[in-house]
């Protein structure tokens, strides 16, 4: 019996300092790489340039990115092996989702960021 893909979360922190097109690029190259590998992109989710809690790598804020995928074990190497020797990519954790967890939520407006006074 075949059981099915686990689904998993990979949240990315790109350089914000590098232009957007070649963030681009690195999600595109992501993306590419889970589907060419059998894998199959859930959800994928911007949630903008955000201040990091402590600085990395002298930066003090990063562009947040996530993903949901199904993938198996192979995939995961792989995209771990390549995550890690892409620049412009300052962190990255990728996390086994449960069955059954919820998806995650959209990001909402911060507070104060648009609003009417």
């Amino acid at each position: 019996m075949v059981l099915p893909a686990p689904t998993y979360d990979l949240m990315m922190l790109l350089d914000s300092s590098i232009e957007e097109d070649r963030r681009q690029t690195i999600l595109g190259g992501v993306e590419d790489l889970i589907l060419d590998r059998g894998g199959e992109i859930v959800e994928r989710q911007e949630w903008g340039v955000r201040a990091l809690a402590f600085e990395i790598d002298k930066r003090p804020d990063a562009e947040y990115q996530l993903l949901q995928f199904l993938a198996n074990r192979e995939l995961l190497e792989q995209l771990h092996r390549t995550l890690r020797i892409t620049d412009g990519v300052v962190r990255f954790r990728i996390i086994k989702l449960r069955p059954g967890t919820q998806a995650a939520p959209e990001q909402r407006p911060r507070a104060g960021a648009g609003a009417d006074a």
